[in-house]
């Protein structure tokens, strides 16, 4: 069997699937490695590097997605900007793709329908569960941990502010207020990163353990408090909130973002929707100049006004959707993901290549689609479409 490494498409994307050393392993695994050409040029892993590791590398994306038994990608299928044509549609029916899907983003339900309709078996990596066995595939907790670090950075970039408080000849500059809601991996390295930078950081979470976590991180408790048999889900996740507290959430939540220079949202609930938290309203109440970004876009986002893929000014604040954060720290992103996938692929195939090991408990709640069926209970819920039927 054959594994595709395309070269990534998405604007800005450096990132790439496999490195020469994961090459190399899923060579020893039985695999026939096919690269296209550039593929690694972003974390500046040459062609040769693929080749002296086993791979064949192809020029042409179009024969590697038409010769792939199973393609590895970091980012969801696209339209290909050399081809134009969807990748989608560049897989061979039958084919397995591994990748970040966020199948319940309502933006990438179009994508998710054509997987289907193209028979194609698809898994995504954001649904890799928590558990000590998955800690190894764990992609999303790899690049939440680069997400975390990398979006506090942009909004210190954007500030027209100090971060630290600055003394000066004319007197001190106090510290730049930043507010993070949501506190994952990605809140809780967002919570160290802004500390490191010298700002007074506030946390939100509607998880008690989790705001615990922030305040050892020297993060002030803002709240939001929810019973614990509505805020926790199996695993220790967030759990999706009826509508009556994400009201509550959102009235919490209102002073606190109008008081802050910098707010990063990265509240999320696996495989779902994104909820909504910072209205246009709210934004509209905060100082010019300040920051928003909003780490959870690949899922629609927390704020109201976030453009996918954009970074905008609304009412003098900058509100950034970057949805490909990991990318713009390609080298180490790419290491941890490499790593990630191959040992993904070699749970996936506990054999080798051949069957696909479908009684797996990490194997399962990553489909997304199979056999013409969409299997995802998030994205068919987002979608309005039974669940389980």
């Amino acid at each position: 069997m054959k594994i595709g490494i395309p070269k990534e498409t998405l604007a800005n994307e450096r990132r790439v699937a496999a490195t020469p050393e994961t090459v190399a392993s899923l060579k020893d695994a039985g695999w026939d490695v096919l690269v296209e050409s550039g593929a690694g040029d972003g974390v500046f892993a040459g062609d040769g590097d693929y080749e002296r590791a086993g791979a064949t590398v192809l020029d042409d994306p179009a024969a590697l997605f038409a010769a792939a038994d199973l393609i590895l990608k970091v980012k969801q299928p696209v339209v290909h900007p050399r081809l134009g044509r969807h990748e989608a549609d560049l897989l061979r029916p039958g084919a397995v793709l591994v990748t970040f899907l966020h199948p319940a983003s309502p933006s990438h339900h179009d994508m998710v329908k054509k997987l289907a309709e193209r028979n194609i078996t698809s898994f995504t990596m954001d649904g890799v569960p928590r558990t000590s066995r998955a800690q190894s595939m764990d992609g999303l907790t790899s690049m939440s941990t680069v997400t975390g670090y990398k979006a506090t950075l942009l909004a210190a970039v954007r500030l027209q502010t100090f971060v630290p408080m600055v003394g000066t000849a004319i007197g001190a500059f106090g510290p730049a207020k930043a507010l993070v809601v949501g506190i994952g991996v990605v809140g809780l390295q967002a919570v160290a990163t802004a500390r490191r930078l010298g700002a007074r950081v506030a946390a939100v979470d509607i998880r008690a353990d989790a705001r615990e976590q922030a305040r050892s991180l020297g993060a002030r408790d803002a709240g939001f408090e929810v019973p614990e048999d509505l805020a926790v889900a199996e695993g220790g996740y967030a759990r999706a909130l009826p509508e009556e507290w994400l009201a509550r959430e959102r009235e919490a939540l209102e002073p606190l973002v109008s008081d802050s220079d910098i707010v990063i949202l990265s509240a999320l609930v696996p495989g779902e929707v994104a909820p909504v938290l910072i209205t246009d309203e709210m934004v509209k109440r905060m100082r010019p100049g300040a920051v928003i970004v909003d780490v959870s876009i690949d899922q629609g986002g927390n704020c109201a006004i976030t453009e996918p893929g954009e970074e905008v000014v609304r009412h003098g604040v900058t509100v950034i959707g970057t949805q490909n954060i990991p990318g713009s720290l390609a080298i180490d992103a790419t290491r941890l993901y490499a790593r990630n996938m191959l040992n993904f692929v070699s749970n996936l195939f506990k054999q080798g290549p051949g069957a696909i090991d479908w009684d797996d408990d990490i194997v399962r709640p990553c489909l997304v689609t199979h056999q013409g069926k969409i299997h995802h209970g998030g994205t068919l819920k987002a979608m309005g479409r039974p669940v389980g039927a």
